[in-house]
């Protein structure tokens, strides 16, 4: 992490978005700006929370520790977006790590600054409830299907959540780049499950895959693996 000199525009996070105008010179000069590299942590799950970025550029994962050698993707946090929110809880530690996977451009804003912006900004309070609400339920349905489905029918549910989260490109890859690995933690399974299961989609037809990104080339039949709970 290193701090950078190219600011936000005070145009593009859910924060300033909804704050208040007479509220953006105080995050102008209350703000910090870092840029993280490829593969380095922003923040790590049980450290304590010292206060909350928004994202300006780049894509990040949220993800918990699931066992000894084993991470869950909980989802992903991209440009425009609150991080570290998680840590809003009365122990002050954060619940989950977060790691850039490209080049990360973020704005930080230190806790009390932030707890200051809640009480003034009842708007952007209100998107940040939404937008908690809309994650637990997430988080609810991941671990529904741990449950329910059977590992292939979770990573054909990965698979087409990251499509709706993320579109397609022209070409009608996702519009994402991720490894064998992260699709594994996504989908809460083994790198070595996940391969077998990828191999078994692209044989049958189901899905393409090139480098790191997936091609959904029959929908209905990689549907037909989840489970009606």
């Amino acid at each position: 992490m290193k701090k950078t000199k190219h600011e936000c525009d005070l145009k593009s996070c859910i924060l300033c978005t909804t704050c208040l105008e007479d509220w953006l010179p105080a995050l102008a000069g209350n703000r910090q700006c870092y840029q993280f590299n490829k593969g380095e942590e922003i923040f790590r799950e049980g450290e304590p929370v010292n206060g909350i970025y928004f994202v300006y550029n780049g894509l990040v994962k949220i993800h918990k520790q699931w066992g000894h050698d084993r991470e869950m993707i909980v989802h992903f946090v991209r440009k425009g977006d609150i991080l570290g929110h998680r840590g809003l809880g009365r122990n002050g530690l954060y619940p989950v790590s977060a790691t850039a996977l490209e080049p990360v451009q973020a704005c930080f804003l230190e806790m009390a600054f932030f707890r200051s912006t809640l009480r003034v900004n009842n708007e952007f309070l209100f998107q940040l409830m939404v937008n908690c609400v809309d994650e637990l339920e997430e988080s609810e349905r991941k671990m529904r299907n741990l449950v329910h489905l059977p590992v292939k029918g979770r990573v054909a549910q990965a698979l087409l959540s990251l499509k709706e989260k993320f579109g397609c490109t022209e070409s009608g890859h996702i519009d994402v780049a991720l490894s064998r690995q992260d699709l594994a933690s996504v989908a809460g399974t083994t790198y070595e499950t996940a391969f077998r299961i990828l191999s078994e989609m692209i044989q049958e037809g189901t899905i393409e895959m090139n480098g790191k990104y997936f091609t959904i080339r029959d929908k209905e039949k990689l549907m037909s693996n989840i489970t009606s709970l």
